[in-house]
């Protein structure tokens, strides 16, 4: 079974930068497409980055050029560097599998929360 801990969220002023880790078991980061979701209040779920098996990465419109996608793949791990926060990015933060590229599995962690003041 699938199994993400995300960790390093936290409160940070805008023009910030947080690290967001992503520790997976049950599956095998490098050879899987793994992306970062958010959900802020009231919002639904969206997609905010992923990276393929391939190393080729996507970022929503809102994301790019502030956040990085990257992996460790000797400890499983999925990170999320994001930079130039602005309070629109407040969130919880999620990582997950990606099957066909697209659709995420059902096992969700807890997140991370996210929050950046103005």
């Amino acid at each position: 079974q699938v199994q993400l801990v995300e960790s390093g969220g936290g409160l940070v002023q805008a023009g910030g930068s947080l690290r967001l880790s992503c520790a997976a078991s049950g599956v095998t980061i490098s050879i899987s497409t793994m992306g970062w979701y958010r959900q802020a209040p009231g919002k639904e779920r969206e997609l905010v980055a992923k990276l393929t098996s391939g190393g080729t990465t996507y970022y929503v419109d809102s994301v790019r050029g502030r956040f990085t996608i990257s992996r460790d793949n000797a400890k499983n791990t999925l990170f999320l560097q994001m930079n130039s926060l602005k309070p629109e990015d407040t969130a919880v933060y999620y990582c997950n599998a990606l099957r066909d590229n697209l659709v995420p599995t059902p096992y969700w962690g807890q997140g991370t929360q996210v929050t950046v003041s103005s």
